[in-house]
């Protein structure tokens, strides 16, 4: 099978049991056994991992931050985000490289899928997970695509700059 489409279908199953686990802890067994596969299937390890890594702490300070500012509430009154989210996080950082390189260059593409898919997905996944929106669905929205119209350039200019590192 395509190595792109099986990173692309890694992805979706980790994505879906890490906003399912929000509620079934247990399912977080799914992301962390794609991205063992991932890192079995990699020629390069040292990237991907610095990469994957570097994604999920980005990502879990940007979240951290929207929660403590009021923009997401995960239900709960931990000033950090929840596991699931941090992996999701991870599982994204395994997407760039591969099934989602596509969108790196020009910059605009990525700019563009980030504004609509990033936050396309914070919205399913609010409807899966039970995460609440306290400035509104329309704000919010509006505000994670802006956010992510330039976090999906950077983690590309991040898996650049792990990729340019090793040749």
């Amino acid at each position: 099978m395509n190595k792109l489409l099986v990173n692309a279908l890694l992805f979706q199953a980790g994505w879906f049991a890490c906003v399912f686990g929000a509620g079934q802890p247990w399912l977080l067994l799914v992301p962390l056994a794609a991205l063992l596969v991932h890192f079995l299937w990699t020629s390069s390890w040292a990237a991907e991992g610095r990469l994957v890594i570097s994604v999920m702490l980005l990502g879990s300070v940007l979240d951290t931050f929207l929660l403590n500012i009021g923009v997401l509430d995960f239900g709960s009154d931990s000033r950090l985000l929840p596991a699931w989210l941090a992996l999701l996080w991870a599982m994204l950082g395994t997407t760039l490289d591969h099934s989602l390189r596509w969108s790196a260059s020009p910059w605009w593409r990525a700019s563009l899928l980030g504004a609509v898919g990033g936050s396309l997905s914070y919205l399913a996944g609010s409807k899966i997970a039970g995460v609440q929106f306290p400035q509104g669905e329309t704000i919010t929205l509006i505000l994670l695509a802006l956010i992510w119209a330039g976090v999906l350039p950077l983690l590309h200019a991040f898996a650049r700059m792990y990729r340019e590192k090793l040749r």
